[in-house]
């Protein structure tokens, strides 16, 4: 399945469900089949399993009748961030595919030695954005705004010290995030000022639940600026996977359903090409990931 947060110019954001180019709210989907069901999305992650099956079932025993009055075209909404608000900061992984090692070594001063262990900084909830939301350039901070494609996990169940062999039972669905990066804001070797500005985390456009993905580890990923091409890759040249991901954080720190893990982006960032290039506004960078879609952002001066 495929969730959404949306809202029309009459109401607040609210959980909807795409389904054959409808968006199907799923709070008064489950009115009309006499069912209390959440009108958010981080409430129904909170359900778990239970709630995924029963609303799978629901829809694809549902009448037309049953959508009347509680979905909408596609086209007649507005997309949010899927989780507009996280409750914690998001968990993003640094240097996790191996080119990305080599030319942050050249261009960014970080070691050209792979990692031993999952390198986690990470973007407080205030840096998310929807797709088509602008992404902030404020020049007096930064002149070196890049882009990062990543595949993003949405955690479903609480997970501790758990094993990598059990850690995609832990996860609810996965969507893309652009870690955008200021690379000329990094203090002391910290990102979290580089990373965690304002608008800094656009997120979308949906969540796909981890059923229909299958394995996380072969999906292609690209970013282009303009038209241009500037990243294309596949998660499985990630140095660390999502299973390990999983395991080496819930290991030292506990995962909550509604918890994000930014994965890591591959070659081919601003900062590493020859010469560099850099976001500015009037720019619109585009991150695709295989079975998620597209996640669009224009770059605005602030």
């Amino acid at each position: 399945m495929r969730f959404v947060t949306y809202r029309t110019v009459e109401t607040e954001p609210r959980l909807g469900l795409l389904h054959d180019g409808l968006v199907i709210d799923v709070e008064y989907f489950g009115d009309a089949i006499g069912q209390d069901l959440p009108s958010t999305m981080l409430d129904f992650i909170d359900l778990g399993p239970i709630g995924l099956r029963f609303l799978k079932e629901a829809i694809a025993g549902a009448t037309s009748a049953d959508l009347v009055g509680t979905s909408l075209p596609e086209g007649n909404v507005t997309l949010l961030a899927p989780i507009p608000r996280p409750r914690k900061n998001i968990f993003g992984i640094g240097l996790n595919y191996t080119e990305h090692v080599a030319e942050s070594a050249r261009s960014l001063d970080t070691s050209n030695e792979l990692p031993k262990q999952p390198v986690i900084f990470s973007k407080p909830p205030t840096a998310v954005v929807a797709w088509n939301d602008p992404i902030r350039h404020n020049a007096k901070v930064t002149q070196q705004l890049d882009w990062e494609t990543e595949l993003a996990v949405v955690i479903g169940s609480t997970a501790k010290h758990v094993a990598e062999a059990d850690a995609l039972n832990h996860v609810f669905g996965y969507t893309v995030i652009n870690d955008v990066s200021a690379r000329d804001c990094r203090r002391a070797g910290q990102w979290i000022v580089s990373k965690g500005q304002d608008s800094f985390a656009p997120m979308g456009p949906c969540i796909v639940t981890a059923d229909e993905i299958g394995d996380p580890h072969n999906l292609n990923l690209s970013t282009r600026v303009n038209g241009v091409e500037k990243q294309n890759s596949n998660t499985r040249f990630m140095l660390f996977n999502v299973n390990q991901l999983i395991a080496d954080i819930s290991g030292v720190m506990t995962l909550e359903p509604g918890d994000i893990i930014a994965t890591g982006t591959p070659a081919g960032v601003g900062a590493g090409r020859d010469p560099q290039e850099f976001m500015w506004p009037g720019d619109v960078v585009e991150c695709t990931v295989e079975g998620i879609g597209t996640l669009r952002n224009p770059i605005v001066a602030v």
